[in-house]
């Protein structure tokens, strides 16, 4: 486990359960959902060397080779990539890496935690080594629900464009306008940041380089909002 912390923020990074964050805290209020069974399901992770579902787990590399990525977590695609159910190695006090399996071996992914007043700067990079396979990445923050009682969280953000989601949960690459949520969907063009506000209490605003948002908003306890730098199935 690695700690971080200065006046405003304390941080916990499981390094064990997939190099994620099972803890941060603000002026002693918990803003990571506590560990859950499935370990798509709680905590702040990083999705590397994919994010989202790869359909039926197939991709394949520069030579047209195919693989079969693991789809036992969301069958029957491959869901959100190896990070975030492996064991992490700490390389500083606020950095660690991971040596990624077969196929994607021998690239590396490393991830740094930055923390400067009331704000946290969390930097995944993903170091081919010569692997030839597609590769893309994004984070994957639950945000609970209810903080000290406080249970009217709210979401402000607004997209152009959304991909239109089929019936197997994948991507049919066409677009549609934003509609009303629930969501388990691929945003792009977001205009200003996201933010997640819990009545007067406490708000969040997340900023991104990556092009693509995808907001999980089906979950009783907890919302998503994941900024990604391809979108679901990118490869396909």
């Amino acid at each position: 486990m690695q700690e971080i912390s200065n006046e405003e923020l304390f941080v916990a990074i499981d390094l064990e359960h997939g190099g994620r964050i099972s803890s941060l805290k603000w002026r002693g209020f918990e803003f990571a959902l506590p560990k859950r069974e499935d370990p798509m399901t709680w905590g702040w992770f990083g999705m590397v060397p994919w994010a989202g579902r790869i359909n039926l787990g197939l991709i394949a590399d520069s030579d047209g080779t195919e693989y079969l990525l693991p789809t036992h977590w969301d069958p029957p695609h491959a869901e959100h990539g190896y990070g975030f159910h492996s064991q992490w190695k700490a390389t500083g006090a606020n950095t660690s890496e991971l040596a990624l399996p077969e196929p994607y071996a021998p690239a590396i992914a490393r991830q740094k935690f930055e923390l400067e007043g009331n704000s946290m700067t969390w930097t995944l990079e993903y170091e081919a080594n010569g692997c030839t396979l597609p590769a893309w990445v994004g984070f994957h923050p639950w945000f609970p629900r209810s903080i000290d009682g406080v249970d009217r969280l709210e979401l402000h953000f607004h997209a152009e464009k959304m991909l239109v989601r089929g019936d197997d949960y994948m991507p049919t690459g066409e677009y549609t306008s934003m509609p009303q949520g629930p969501w388990d969907d691929a945003f792009t063009e977001v205009k200003g940041d996201p933010i997640i506000s819990w009545g007067d209490l406490a708000q969040v605003r997340i900023s991104s380089s990556a092009p693509w948002w995808v907001v999980y908003s089906e979950d009783p306890l907890a919302i998503c909002v994941e900024p990604q730098t391809a979108p679901p199935d990118a490869a396909n």
